[in-house]
C-alpha cells in the first residue's frame, strides 16, 4: 500500500502547513514510532491541549473548524462531542475509535493506522481530555492484522512515555486506551451495532434515541468517531480554526482536507490527502492519471461502493459532501472507483448486492428478504433468464428499502448504487430479460431466500 505525494506526478511535496494528516509520513513506507513522529512535533498539540486549555474550549475550537466525521455520514464533529453530558458527577465515560473500515474499496484508515498510530492516539488523547472520558477503544477490523500490530506498539510506546495512563502529562487526567479487533462484520461500521459487538453481543443497530452520547457502552455516555476524523483533531488544536478552514478550496462547504482516492484500471492507482473542494476530474485525471491504455472511462463511485455511479460528465463536480450531492449522490468515504467500458454493470452490481445483503445483520425485514431479493433478480439477468418486470421490482427495492424505510442506513446505502446503475444503463439490464418471458407484475415474482 502506497500514499502518492500531494501533487501530480509527485512534484509537490507534502509539508506541515499543507498536509496536516500525511506530512510526517515515510517514504519508504514504515511506521513513524514515538521518537521520530515526537521529533516532527508529535504529541506538541495534546501537550497545548493540557497545559493551556479548558476542556470545553477544546470542544468550541473543534466545533468552529467545521470538522466533520470522515467515515462516511459527514456529521460535524464538535457537535457530536458537545452532546456528551455536562454533569460532571457522571466519572465513566468512553470513546470509541471506529476502525470498523469495511466499505469496499475504501483502505484510508488502514493507512494512517500502519503508518501513522501516534497520530491516531494523539487525537484520542486530545478527544479524551475534551470529552471527560476515562477509557478508549480502538475497534479495529479483524483482518487488519498489521494495523493491530503497529497500533499495540504505539500504545505501549505512549503508555511508556507518560502520555497514556495514570496522571497523564502531570495533569491529574487518566486516560487508558486498547486495541479490540472484531470479528469482521460490515454493519460495525453503525456506530451502535460496534457498541453492541463492543459488548459481547451481535451487532446489531440499535434504536436511537437514546443516543451513545446519554447511554453507550455498557450503559454509560459514549463518543464514536473514525480514525480520520480523530487524527485532524491534533493539527486543529496546534495551528487554530482560521489556518484548518483556509485549507479547503473556495465553494467547499466542508472544512479543511480529506484523503481521497481512486482505483481501478486506472493508471496511478493511489490515495493521496487533498483540500475539500478539489474536483473528480483532477481527482481522476491529475492524481490517478486516467484510465489506462486501451480502456475508457465508463462510470465511476465518488466514495466507496454504497454510493451511487456517476458519469464521466460528472467528474467537473467539487469533491465535497454538497458538491457530490448536486450530481445525484454522496461523498461517502472520498475513495473512488472507476469502471472500465468492459464492465458488465448487471455483473458489478449482483457482486454488490452479494456482499451487501451476506452483510445484513438480519434485523429488519426490508434489509434481511429485500437484499436477497435484489441478488436473485440480478442474478437471473445476469444469466440472461430475466422476466418481464423484474427491472420494475428491482426500481421497486430500491424504493422500498431507501432512507427512513429500514432500521439502519444499512439498506439505502446497498440499493443506491443500484438504482443509479438502472438510471444511467438501463439497457444493459433490459438485454438480460428474456424475450419470451411474460410479463409479471411490479414485486411479484416470488423469491426463496438462500436459493
Amino acid at each position: 500500500m502506497t500514499l502518492t505525494s500531494f501533487g501530480p506526478a509527485n512534484r509537490i511535496k507534502r509539508s506541515a502547513e499543507t498536509h496536516p494528516l500525511t506530512w510526517r509520513l515515510r517514504d519508504d513506507g514504515e511506521a513513524v514510532w514515538l521518537d521520530e513522529y515526537q521529533a516532527k512535533n508529535g504529541y506538541a498539540a495534546a501537550r497545548k491541549a493540557f497545559a493551556d486549555m479548558a476542556q470545553d474550549d477544546i470542544v468550541q475550537t473543534v466545533k468552529d473548524s467545521g470538522l466533520k466525521g470522515r467515515g462516511g455520514a459527514g456529521f460535524p464533529t464538535g457537535v457530536k462531542w458537545g452532546l456528551m453530558p455536562k454533569d460532571e458527577s457522571i466519572n465513566i465515560r468512553y470513546l470509541l475509535c471506529n476502525a470498523d473500515e469495511m466499505e469496499p474499496n475504501t483502505w484510508k484508515d488502514r493507512m494512517l493506522m500502519e503508518q501513522l498510530p501516534h497520530l491516531l492516539i494523539e487525537g484520542m488523547l486530545i478527544s479524551a481530555r475534551a470529552l471527560k472520558t476515562y477509557r478508549g477503544y480502538i475497534f479495529l477490523r479483524g483482518e487488519y492484522t498489521t494495523a493491530a500490530k503497529h497500533l499495540n506498539r504505539a500504545v505501549e510506546e505512549a503508555k511508556a512515555a507518560g502520555l497514556l495512563g495514570k496522571n497523564i502529562l502531570g495533569s491529574g487526567f487518566d486516560f487508558e486506551l486498547f486495541v479490540h479487533t472484531g470479528a469482521g462484520r460490515y454493519i460495525c461500521g453503525e456506530e451502535t451495532a460496534l457498541i453492541n459487538s463492543l459488548e459481547g453481543r451481535r451487532a446489531n443497530p440499535r434504536s436511537k434515541p437514546p443516543f451513545p452520547a446519554a447511554v453507550g457502552v455498557w450503559g454509560k455516555p459514549t463518543c464514536v468517531n473514525n480514525v480520520e476524523t480523530l487524527c485532524n483533531v491534533p493539527a486543529i488544536i496546534a495551528d487554530g480554526v482560521d489556518w484548518y478552514k483556509s485549507l479547503a478550496r473556495e465553494g467547499s462547504e466542508d472544512m479543511g482536507t480529506k484523503l481521497m482516492g481512486f482505483s481501478g484500471k486506472v493508471k496511478n492507482p493511489g490515495l493521496w490527502e487533498l483540500p475539500f473542494g478539489v474536483t473528480g476530474r483532477e481527482l481522476f485525471e491529475d492524481y490517478a492519471g486516467g484510465m489506462r491504455d486501451g480502456y475508457t472511462l465508463k462510470c465511476w463511485q465518488p466514495g466507496g461502493a454504497g454510493t451511487g455511479f456517476l458519469l464521466p460528465e460528472h467528474l467537473d463536480a467539487q469533491m465535497y459532501a454538497g458538491g457530490i450531492a448536486k450530481v445525484g449522490t454522496r461523498m461517502g468515504t472520498g475513495l473512488a472507483m472507476a469502471v472500465d467500458d468492459s464492465v458488465n454493470m448487471v455483473s458489478l452490481l449482483r457482486n454488490m448486492e452479494e456482499f451487501f445483503s451476506r452483510e445484513s445483520c438480519g434485523f429488519c425485514t426490508p434489509c434481511r428478504d429485500g437484499l436477497p431479493w435484489s441478488v436473485k433478480l440480478l442474478r437471473a439477468i445476469e444469466n440472461g433468464e430475466g422476466q418481464a418486470g423484474d427491472i420494475e421490482t428491482l426500481l421497486g427495492l430500491v424504493g422500498f428499502l431507501g432512507p427512513g424505510k429500514t432500521f439502519c442506513a444499512h439498506a439505502p446505502g446497498a440499493v443506491e448504487p443500484l438504482g443509479s446503475a438502472i438510471k444511467y444503463f438501463r439497457h444493459e439490464f433490459e438485454a438480460g430479460i428474456a424475450p419470451t418471458s411474460a410479463v409479471v407484475p411490479p414485486l411479484a415474482r416470488p423469491i426463496v431466500v438462500g436459493a
